[in-house]
């Protein structure tokens, strides 16, 4: 008599929230799609001082390699009579072409030209002009290649968006963090000084601290992100309160763990969800921020390439009818909020409790 063995199968490991949750976002394609696209550009904006620039990549002269974009010697470097500036490697190139000698040669970067160089010895009449095929989006009214400033602003409004968030979540997290997790008087005289502080106006602090502080790109930073964390409070308030009363909690300190552990252990992993889903529409709100600063005057120092910036010589210059100057940053800055809101709104349904939620 044949007996037949019972072949046990393993129960499949089971598949983590966070992985969940990845995968939903990823099946959300236009903000899947829209997180790559701009993910990859910003990533190529770390390199834009190779792919945008006035300055050569390589340069053989005399039996030598130079490499004028990777380092400052490009300042009044001499190559045999020749002494080269910054503006200069185009006509360099030019003059060791007609030269005909095979020993020397110039490469150059793919587009050729650098975001605060002046142009206006090589073009004909006064600025802005045109898009041309030389100058893709023309020049500003100071001669300088507005596509090299799109590109460069990129780079200055991502980070500085990025670095607002962070800066203001790891504020705002820590304040709401302690209010809702100890209570009582530490909250309530707590929430009267951060109304306190909501109470000022935003404004009118930059515009006194612009006066007062140069504002580079790390100053601007803090100083947004000082006035940008008090909302990330509410939240992290309003969570801890939840949190701090589940029986997971209660276990931790039953267990006999210290207060920053329960805290930022425990209940912090549990309460991140929805500052995660806001985190892509603050994005928003910070790049909007740096462009509206630039376009007032109270953003980065001139001559830093900003999209704000542009904005408002393309105000100036709508009568005489140069539209580039509008029109490229505007439909610059609108793809990319356009992305961060796709990208916001498949992180909000990517992590939607009722999507992973079942009623037993």
């Amino acid at each position: 008599m044949s007996t037949e063995n019972d072949s046990t199968t393993a129960p499949a490991k089971p598949i983590s929230v966070f992985r969940r949750r990845f995968r939903r976002f990823r099946s959300i394609r236009r903000g899947w799609y829209s997180f790559l696209v701009i993910l990859f550009l910003y990533f190529l904006t770390f390199f834009a001082h190779l792919l945008v620039t006035e300055r050569a990549l390589v340069v053989k002269y005399g039996g030598e390699l130079h490499f004028p974009a990777f380092g400052n010697f490009h300042e009044g470097k001499e190559f045999g009579q020749r002494r080269i500036g910054e503006a200069q490697y185009r006509q360099l190139k030019e003059e060791l072409a007609n030269d005909n000698d095979e020993g020397t040669w110039v490469i150059l970067a793919p587009y050729e030209y650098g975001p605060i160089e002046n142009l206006l010895a090589e073009l004909d009449g006064p600025p802005p002009h045109k898009p041309s095929w030389e100058h893709w989006l023309g020049t500003d009214n100071r001669g300088r290649d507005v596509f090299a400033r799109l590109v460069y602003g990129f780079w200055y409004s991502l980070t500085f968006a990025l670095g607002v968030i962070g800066t203001s979540y790891c504020i705002g997290v820590f304040v709401g963090a302690c209010f809702g997790f100890f209570g009582g008087r530490v909250d309530m005289y707590g929430q009267r000084l951060v109304e306190i502080w909501a109470s000022l106006p935003f404004l009118y602090t930059v515009m006194i601290l612009s006066n007062i502080l140069q504002p580079s790109l790390w100053i601007l930073i803090l100083l947004v992100a000082i006035f940008s964390w008090v909302g990330i409070s509410y939240y992290m308030r309003g969570e801890f309160y939840r949190e701090k009363s589940r029986d997971y909690v209660s276990a931790a300190i039953a267990q006999g763990e210290s207060r920053a552990s329960i805290m930022f252990r425990h209940i912090l992993p549990n309460a991140l969800t929805p500052i995660i889903s806001f985190a892509p529409f603050a994005l928003v709100g910070a790049i909007t921020a740096i462009v509206s600063l630039d376009f007032l005057g109270l953003g980065l120092p001139a001559p830093t390439p900003s999209w704000g910036e542009l904005m408002s010589q393309g105000l100036d210059s709508l009568t005489s009818g140069d539209y580039h100057l509008v029109l490229s940053p505007v439909v610059a800055l609108n793809l990319t909020l356009l992305g961060v809101v796709f990208i916001g709104e498949a992180v909000r349904e990517a992590f939607d409790p009722k999507v992973f939620s079942r009623l037993r």
